[in-house]
């Protein structure tokens, strides 16, 4: 074992010791094996990325704690101490690892049912927002607590128009959001009678999956906050991948929200998050994307 990857291996033995005291331990990276054979997910990451794993390891440990076993269990996060490492400062994720295939009919199905009735059940008594900052992509979501949800995503909707109007080259684009913040957001969030439940806040198809080993499905990569469950299905719906069986199941256990005939624009309003942080995050026609359902919206606002 190189000296590198020893000092590695040094920061997560302690915590494979607590879970499997009596084990042997093969360390390649990002893969653990144990003698018994279980399977182990472990990172270190760049001093810079500490915000973004502690985002991670918090939303995980939030979502095993509403819906066991739908996302893998964090086991140990922190930043590794001491100067004798050479990784010392910098971030570090220890988790459980599955083998993973694409959601199925199946396993789509399940997985709006266990979103219905445990994680979107699972009510936060802080507020709307979350405890720690959290990064859906490379985008850094401030979070804190608010005591409404249309104070809170219109923050949240409020810091992505920053960042692009730092670009300078999105003028329109960020005067129509904030028109949609003064006038869209308060006519279609504030009749709403919610509480805040706990979101994965990322959920395309690309984070998420059917366990190998019992078919069920599982989440990961998750930017987590407590908000309307709704707001939870839009980059689904943007991106696709995701059966058909998902929604029906979901909303076969969950209702839609009162008023019902104003669903699909708050679908549209959710959907304007994930497309206004893609233009932050790639540009592009996803900016126009983001006029284009600016524009619907203030159309159909009194």
């Amino acid at each position: 074992m190189s000296s590198n990857l020893s000092s590695l291996a040094t920061i997560f033995l302690p915590h494979l010791q607590n879970i499997e005291p009596n084990a042997q331990f093969t360390f390649s990276f990002p893969i653990v094996t144990s003698s018994a054979g279980k399977k182990y997910y472990a990172k270190v990451g760049n001093a810079s990325e500490t915000e973004q794993y502690a985002g991670e390891a918090k939303s995980l440990q939030a979502i095993t704690n509403a819906a066991p076993g739908l996302a893998p269990q964090v086991f140990a996060s922190g930043v590794v101490e001491g100067n004798s490492n050479v990784a010392a400062g910098r971030p570090y994720f220890l988790s459980e690892y599955k083998e993973l295939g694409s959601l199925s009919v199946k396993s789509g199905e399940v997985l709006g049912q266990r979103l219905a009735k445990e994680l979107h059940a699972f009510k936060s008594s802080d507020g709307y927002g979350f405890a720690v900052p959290t990064y859906c992509g490379a985008t850094r979501q401030e979070n804190g607590w608010f005591q409404t949800w249309e104070e809170c995503y219109s923050t949240m909707i409020g810091n992505l128009l920053f960042k692009l109007k730092g670009r300078g080259t999105y003028t329109e684009l960020v005067a129509k959001g904030e028109e949609v913040r003064a006038r869209v957001i308060p006519w279609l969030l504030r009749p709403l009678k919610i509480d805040p439940v706990l979101l994965h806040g990322d959920l395309w198809s690309g984070n998420t999956g059917t366990d190998r080993n019992n078919g069920q499905p599982v989440i990961f990569d998750p930017s987590s906050y407590y908000g309307h469950n709704e707001a939870d299905l839009a980059i689904a719906r943007i991106f696709g991948g995701i059966p058909n069986t998902f929604f029906s199941s979901y909303h076969k256990y969950m209702p839609k929200s009162e008023p019902v005939e104003q669903y699909e624009l708050r679908a549209s309003l959710y959907e304007l998050y994930h497309y206004l942080n893609h233009t932050v995050l790639f540009g592009g026609s996803y900016a126009g994307s983001s006029l284009q359902k600016m524009n619907r919206l203030l159309s159909e606002c009194p």
